[in-house]
């Protein structure tokens, strides 16, 4: 009955969101992960051995998230198991976070399009025009479309509630210590692995979604083509059958503070995105999770 909890999580998010009301009453769950997260490396992150130490940070950050998840799902039915991953699932903050660059980018207003796409995305984005702001807000709504939802609705639907709190653990770990910098290029490398393995499959499973969304087998086959040459072993998956869906390219170069990242495009024959494109992608992206709610909604009544 693990799917009825994912499928039970995906329709409360899609319909409810996380409300402001429990934000402030309750906080949020990923939000304590990353305050013990933030103890952790400013405690452990320090002198020799940094490796193991953050082995053993992110094996803690793992364990305080895994067993009260057990002991939870071992004490209720799958319908409260379901509304407890709730707030774990991110379909409608996704959509309502491209939207929020959407509208000032259709109203010429690039400042505030700018802000909008700064708060999703990691590049510089201080000086981007109308093209290079809608790439970066489509390419966050591909890779988010598996790390938000579809990667945390298959570990549910695979093991229930410990699953899908595993499965955030890890995806905060990678998001807060799993750079490549000084700091935390040795502390934060096996969390950084742990969410490249937790991620695989669910990377090609949104990549699959999007093209049966898109009704053409054309966004599969630039995927497998294109995927590989991209910086993440997973990302590059969702982004490439997504830029193949909407005839656009996505990716390639772009600023990570003073340094200039030369990525290769994916599907880089087709032109690049404007703010038209932006609701094309979300349509899609709602087809693909409607798509990935039908497949849980079969699995359970199967």
């Amino acid at each position: 009955m693990f799917a009825l909890s994912a499928l039970i999580a995906l329709l409360a998010d899609a319909l409810l969101g996380w409300p402001d009301a429990l934000y402030r009453r309750l906080g949020h769950p990923v939000v304590w992960i990353g305050a013990l997260i933030e103890r952790l490396d400013h405690r452990m992150n320090r002198g020799s051995e940094r490796f193991g130490k953050g082995m053993a940070a992110s094996l803690i950050v793992i364990a305080a998230a895994v067993l009260p998840a057990l002991i939870l799902q071992s004490l209720l039915g799958p319908v409260i198991a379901g509304l407890l991953a709730w707030p774990l699932v991110a379909a409608r903050s996704l959509h309502d976070h491209l939207r929020a660059v959407e509208t000032p980018l259709l109203a010429g207003n690039l400042k505030a399009a700018r802000e909008a796409t700064s708060m999703i995305v990691g590049r510089d984005v201080s000086r981007a025009d109308e093209a290079a702001l809608s790439r970066a807000g489509i390419e966050s709504l591909a890779e988010n479309a598996s790390d938000g939802v579809v990667a945390p609705l298959f570990w549910a639907a695979a093991a229930g509630l410990p699953g899908i709190a595993a499965y955030k653990a890890i995806n905060t770990l990678d998001s807060m210590i799993g750079h490549r910098t000084p700091r935390h290029q040795e502390f934060g490398r096996f969390a950084a692995r742990l969410d490249d393995f937790a991620n695989w499959l669910p990377a090609r499973l949104t990549a699959l979604l999007f093209t049966l969304a898109s009704g053409s087998l054309h966004p599969w086959r630039i995927a497998r083509r294109d995927a590989g040459g991209h910086r993440s072993p997973n990302a590059g998956w969702p982004e490439a059958a997504m830029a193949a869906a909407l005839k656009v390219r996505l990716s390639g170069p772009r600023i990570y503070g003073s340094q200039i990242a030369d990525e290769p495009w994916l599907n880089g024959s087709d032109r690049d995105p404007d703010a038209t494109d932006i609701e094309p992608a979300l349509a899609l992206y709602r087809r693909a999770i409607i798509a990935g709610g039908l497949v849980l909604l079969v699995i359970v009544l199967l």
